[in-house]
């Protein structure tokens, strides 16, 4: 038993020791029962906010309209809610009102049947009141009760349904199925962030294609990032891509995603040829001329609709923008190299690009020059700080302006040629292209 499970029984004990039923509830019940360690412990009870609040010495009150009061204990921190039946959803999210309610009640509002489990720790059962148990047994993904009902309640219900599918590798239930496909507009009414959230879930709880695989079989994909939907049926060239238009390419990509993989590297992927549908070009052969440059304007508009940070978006942005720059490798610059190692997120390109080669034709040569010349620089540690700034020019005589850029991007473009390597050499560069104009 770890930290965190003794922690969640030690405030079910001290809820049924006043007197109180005391639950673990939801998704932590269903991943104990599949042999997965639950990453958090929520409880369900009786008793309500104000006393859940006065037993425990540190808490906060989230919700006390739908009584759920955060226990803080040193072996972590748990949400306590008060068993409660919902009222009608008029806004496609809240309920119209809240009536704190018994256990079966409480099981019946919630969205699916294997996350609507309760487990008493001190008679170490399973109380199930929705079927949620066979459901595990079977591998189904099952609304409790009416699916049309249950996803009307909370649209983000209809994604979070292709996610428990896919990391899960469970099947949805046929209604449930066609409830998403008959209710897929209504994912509209839900919000960028909330969209955004479960979007990073889907890329790195694990097994993000099959859960794209299934928001675009349900419509749910040209309703969230239609853009992405489009990529279906833009051929490809056979001899780079045998295995088919743009969006199995891409689906085929994330199934190759990395564990624990960062979303910064999974957003890439995701959008890395979202710039071939308004490329496409074919004449003697297909061709996707500025792809990757058309391709990090869409990513932005996309990611700022879904609310992604700056940072999150600009990071993505670039890799998108420069994926297809190591086709070029052999033939650049020592300058374009070295920047290109400087830059913290040259990893991150590095292995959007293996994926990118592994999910087409699979020959992954060219990376093996570029793994090999990224180590010497690692290993040889060049100096990179700028010999020359704006201050030393002006000191030299140089009036400021648009020029100075100019200037510092040569001087630095000489510098990590490996053509100047003092101060006074630089000088001696940027009088010898740029004289002083004598007044």
């Amino acid at each position: 038993m770890n930290r965190l499970e003794e922690g969640a029984r030690k405030v079910c004990q001290v809820l049924k020791e006043k007197g109180y039923i005391a639950y673990f509830a939801g998704g932590c019940v269903r991943d104990m029962l599949l042999n997965m360690p639950p990453k958090d412990y929520d409880i369900a009870t009786n008793a309500m906010p104000e006393i859940v609040s006065k037993l425990f010495p540190k808490t906060i009150t989230i919700w006390k309209s739908f009584g759920v009061v955060r226990v803080i204990i040193p072996e972590g921190e748990y949400e306590v809610t008060t068993f409660r039946w919902d009222g009608p959803y008029l806004d496609g999210r809240h309920p119209s009102n809240v009536t704190f309610s018994t256990p079966e009640e409480d099981a019946k509002r919630r969205d699916f049947t294997i996350n609507a489990l309760f487990y008493d720790p001190s008679e170490e059962k399973v109380i199930d009141f929705v079927g949620g148990v066979d459901d595990l047994k079977n591998r189904i993904v099952r609304t409790v009760g009416d699916p049309i009902e249950r996803f009307s309640e909370d649209y983000l219900r209809l994604i979070r349904c292709a996610r428990f599918s896919a990391r899960l590798k469970f099947k949805i239930e046929e209604n449930t199925f066609q409830a998403i496909k008959s209710l897929k507009h209504g994912i509209k009414k839900v919000s960028g962030e909330r969209i955004r959230d479960e979007i990073t879930k889907i890329l790195t709880e694990g097994n993000p294609k099959q859960a794209f695989e299934i928001l675009h079989q349900t419509g749910l994909l040209n309703e969230i990032i239609p853009e992405l939907s489009l990529l279906r049926n833009i051929p490809q060239p056979p001899e780079y891509h045998p295995e088919g238009d743009v969006l199995t390419h891409t689906f085929l990509c994330l199934e190759k995603l990395p564990e624990n993989v960062s979303i910064i590297l999974a957003l890439s992927i995701l959008f890395h040829d979202v710039g071939k549908k308004d490329t496409f070009i074919e004449e003697e052969r297909i061709r996707f001329p500025k792809h990757e440059a058309i391709g990090a304007e869409i990513t932005k508009k996309i990611m700022e609709r879904l609310r992604f940070s700056k940072s999150e978006t600009e990071s993505v942005c670039w890799l998108v923008k420069n994926h297809m720059c190591l086709l070029q490798f052999p033939q650049m610059k020592k300058s374009t190299k070295t920047r290109l190692f400087i830059n913290p997120l040259f990893p991150l390109l590095l292995e959007l690009v293996k994926i990118d080669i592994l999910a087409s034709h699979g020959d992954t040569s060219l990376l093996d020059e570029v793994y090999k010349e990224w180590e010497t620089f690692k290993s040889e540690s060049p100096k990179t700080e700028p010999i020359l700034r704006g201050k030393d020019l002006i000191a030299m005589g140089y009036t400021p302006g648009p020029i100075f850029k100019v200037i510092l991007k040569e001087v630095e473009n000489a510098q990590l040629e490996g053509q100047i390597n003092s101060k006074e050499e630089a000088k001696q560069f940027v009088l010898k292209n740029w004289p002083p104009i004598e007044h």
